[in-house]
């Protein structure tokens, strides 16, 4: 009994486990913006594809 309550009275990795769920917040938000910007940058390749000339 004793183990156990020296176990959940440890919060030496309380740290380490904050920094991971932001630095998971930051990667969701990295691959969620990349989704927008990748359908507009494909848009903007799309419009100069479009409006060019062969000679």
């Amino acid at each position: 009994m004793r183990i156990l309550k020296a176990f959940l009275a440890d919060d030496r990795g309380a740290t380490a486990i904050e920094y991971g769920l932001i630095a998971a917040l930051i990667c969701g938000a990295l691959v969620s913006g990349l989704g927008v910007f990748t359908g507009a940058l494909q848009g903007v390749f799309n419009v100069i594809n479009n409006n060019m000339t062969v000679n």
